[in-house]
C-alpha cells in the first residue's frame, strides 16, 4: 500500500474517531433535539390530520355566567324571563385548506334592565376564564354605545364572541385537549 493511501486512511480514521468522540460527549443534547423534533412533527401532523377532513371541523361549546350590579339581564325585551347565563352555542373552527382556517364571530342578544333610581350607563367585562389561557385567543365585545338608560328601561345589547384563527390557537386547543370554555361576564350600571 502506498504512503498516500495509508495517510488517507489514517486521516479518515482520525476524522471518524473525532466524530464518534463528539457524539459520545454530546449524546444527551442530540437525544433532546431528536425528541423535540419528533414531538413537533407529531403535533403538527395531528393538527393537520384533524383539519384535513371536511367533516372534522372543530366545535367549541361555551358558557358565560352573568353577574350584574344595578341591572338585570333577560331573554326577552319585556323582561319576563331572567337570564343568568350566556351561550354562543358552539364556536365552529372550519378548515379551508391545508394551511388556512376560518372562524367567524358569534353573536347573541341580551336584554339589560336598569334597576337604578338614576339615569345610568353600562360597562361590561369578562373575568374568570376557564381555562385561563383561552382568553389569549378569544374576545368578547358588545354593541352598546354608551347611551344613557333611564330607571326601569330595558335595552337590547348584542354580545359578540370573536375567535382567533391563528395556528397557535388551534395548537392550544389540540395540545391541551380543550373541549369547552367558561367565562363570567359582568354587567355594571353606573351614574
Amino acid at each position: 500500500m502506498s504512503d498516500f493511501a495509508r495517510n488517507s486512511f489514517e486521516k479518515i480514521g482520525a476524522q471518524l474517531n473525532s466524530f464518534f468522540c463528539f457524539l459520545k460527549a454530546s449524546y444527551k443534547t442530540i437525544v433532546v433535539v431528536a425528541i423535540v423534533a419528533i414531538i413537533a412533527v407529531a403535533s403538527t401532523s395531528l393538527v393537520s390530520m384533524m383539519l384535513s377532513h371536511s367533516d372534522s371541523d372543530i366545535y367549541l361549546p361555551s358558557l358565560g355566567t352573568i353577574k350584574t350590579i344595578h341591572v338585570e339581564t333577560y331573554w326577552d325585551l319585556n323582561g319576563e324571563n331572567k337570564r343568568e347565563t350566556l351561550s354562543w352555542d358552539e364556536i365552529k373552527i372550519e378548515k379551508l385548506s391545508w394551511d388556512e382556517i376560518k372562524t367567524e364571530p358569534v353573536n347573541t342578544t341580551v336584554y339589560v334592565k336598569s334597576l337604578s333610581n338614576f339615569r345610568v350607563t353600562l360597562t361590561m367585562f369578562p373575568t374568570d376564564w376557564n381555562p385561563v389561557e383561552i382568553s389569549d385567543y378569544l374576545t368578547i365585545s358588545w354593541d352598546y354605545n354608551g347611551t344613557i338608560i333611564n330607571p326601569g328601561e330595558i335595552i337590547p345589547v348584542t354580545m359578540t364572541l370573536s375567535v382567533s384563527s391563528s395556528d397557535a390557537f388551534i395548537n392550544y386547543l389540540v395540545e391541551n385537549e380543550i373541549k369547552r370554555f367558561d367565562v363570567v361576564i359582568h354587567f355594571v350600571a353606573s351614574d
